[in-house]
């Protein structure tokens, strides 16, 4: 199973300014641009800092004069590495209460941004291409499983499993994956067992048999 990275989702054509960009250029890259915060990236394209309409009304409030981005900017970033997958990105999104993520590569030269639209992508993923990827990769690569003994129904990325597993403690490692496939919203389970081979405490109640 292959999960989508920060590389597949990010904006690779990234706005920036340098360190000697002054308060009113950055006021207008932020109006052309339509963004509400702007990378900071030295000579060599590496990042350094991000300043946002905030730093800039922040400035503004103290009534100083003319202002260059390495004074404006905050720092240190908060930043994403293209190969991480996107569910880290998430939680450092949601962990730092942030809305992008400066994608930095290994040498911390700016490379694109992730933003929390650019996670919603993956819950546009085709409900055919989820059902093909739960078929291949989940059930017959990893699992080692037939497809023909299960029903994979996928609607708005919502998946239905049905039909018979060899064993009961198989039910919650084929619910576990596809829960964890890109773009499942949710996992329906009607799958039976041939052979109970959990505690008593563990059966899930009402399962087919």
């Amino acid at each position: 199973m292959r999960h989508r990275s920060v590389a597949d989702l990010m904006t690779p054509a990234v706005v920036s300014v340098q360190r000697g960009t002054t308060f009113k250029e950055i006021a207008r890259v932020l109006d052309e641009f339509g963004v509400t915060a702007v990378p900071v990236v030295d000579e060599n394209g590496c990042l350094v800092g991000v300043v946002s309409e905030a730093d800039l009304l922040r400035r503004r409030g103290y009534g100083s004069g003319t202002n260059t981005a390495v004074e404006l900017m905050s720092h240190p970033v908060i930043t994403a590495s293209p190969e991480w997958s996107v569910v880290r990105a998430a939680r450092v999104m949601e962990k730092h209460k942030v809305k992008r993520l400066p994608v930095v590569d290994s040498e911390g030269r700016l490379v694109g941004v992730l933003s929390r639209s650019d996670l919603l992508q993956l819950f546009l993923r085709r409900d055919r291409a989820i059902q093909e990827e739960i078929l291949e990769d989940v059930l017959t690569h990893t699992l080692r499983l037939s497809p023909s003994s299960l029903t994979v129904e996928v609607a708005d990325g919502v998946v239905t499993l049905s039909g018979t597993v060899s064993r009961h403690s198989l039910v919650p490692v084929v619910l576990r994956l596809c829960r964890s496939v890109d773009g499942v919203i949710d996992v329906t389970d009607r799958l039976g067992y041939e052979r109970d081979d959990l505690p008593v405490d563990d059966a899930r109640p009402g399962a087919p048999r």
